[in-house]
């Protein structure tokens, strides 16, 4: 058995994109050379790694085998070989999955910098509320709270203390009156979120005197789009529950109101995450110190705002 080992990077992309014209976009090369690669490495091995059709590509089961076993090794090779290279100038595809409520992350001024600084680095995000194996699924790190992230996995601080409120508009408060206690809550018009179509409404977490608790509130309006929710919140449509984060600059002008804030501790906030120190591409090492830089200048403009 004679293989191209070189095939094996277009594979997995074919794999992880499972579109000829998405991985070759990736690997910045043409439709042709992405399938006649394939074509090559399945000569190679003497049996079918992707069934092909019009509208769609998968792959054989074994295909299924070759990725399974080829998804981390090939990742850590690829790495160690980049790292030992001691390139100056990271390059290259870095794939982010973060969650829709890091707004310190997607809401543009960090990401923006980062491009500016490293153009040689593709940066593709993915903002996604499902929980999996950002290493299986191809990513190189990923955005979430802290109290979620899995405990194999480095991370480090992107946001402060993050705390959730209750918010509506004026209008509503004025026409419905206010909550005292969380559990009144379920007298009210609520927007809730869920992450997917078959999950249950998230359930809106408070603490009374040290002890948590959750009020089960029955949403009139459910969606996963946090700007759906705060639109319908700002035009008088309900309650609505998320992090304070995603509602300040309506607080500030005053357009929704926090209620019920002493039920609401702020807790560890966002975190940029990823498997391993070991081995670790320039692209992830330069967006590591980058998140590090930004956090610093932010924080350090920040304080010279509240003395001024």
């Amino acid at each position: 058995m004679t293989i191209d080992l070189n095939l094996l990077p277009l594979f997995l992309a074919v794999a992880e994109e499972a579109n000829f014209v998405a991985a070759a976009a990736r690997l910045g090369v043409t439709r042709s050379a992405v399938s006649q690669g394939i074509r090559r490495l399945e000569d190679g091995c003497g049996i079918a790694l992707v069934t092909r059709t019009t509208r769609s590509v998968r792959l054989t089961e074994a295909g299924e085998r070759l990725r399974d076993t080829l998804s981390r090794p090939l990742a850590e090779v690829l790495s160690a070989l980049e790292d030992v290279g001691g390139n100056v100038n990271p390059h290259g595809v870095l794939r982010i999955a973060a969650t829709s409520i890091a707004e310190e992350f997607l809401s543009g001024p960090l990401i923006a910098s980062f491009a500016e600084a490293y153009p040689n680095i593709v940066l593709d995000v993915t903002v996604t509320d499902d929980t999996f194996d950002i290493v299986s699924a191809g990513f190189d790190a990923g955005v979430r709270l802290g109290d979620i992230v899995e405990q194999d996995m480095v991370a480090i601080p992107l946001s402060g203390e993050q705390r959730e409120v209750v918010v509506a508009s004026p209008a509503y408060f004025e026409a419905n009156g206010l909550p005292t206690h969380p559990r009144d809550l379920i007298h009210h018009r609520c927007i809730g979120w869920r992450p997917a179509p078959d999950t249950a409404p998230y359930r809106w977490e408070f603490v009374q005197e040290g002890e948590a608790f959750d009020v089960s509130v029955e949403p009139q309006i459910t969606t996963n789009d946090l700007r759906l929710m705060m639109r319908t919140a700002l035009s008088g449509g309900g309650i609505t529950f998320a992090l304070e984060e995603t509602f300040r600059p309506y607080l500030e002008r005053g357009e929704l109101i926090s209620v019920l804030k002493d039920f609401l501790p702020p807790f560890p906030g966002l975190f940029l995450y990823f498997p391993s120190r070991r081995n670790m591409a320039p692209k992830l090492r330069a967006l590591i110190a980058h998140v590090q830089r930004f956090r610093r200048e932010h924080r350090t403009r920040a304080d010279t705002t509240s003395v001024a």
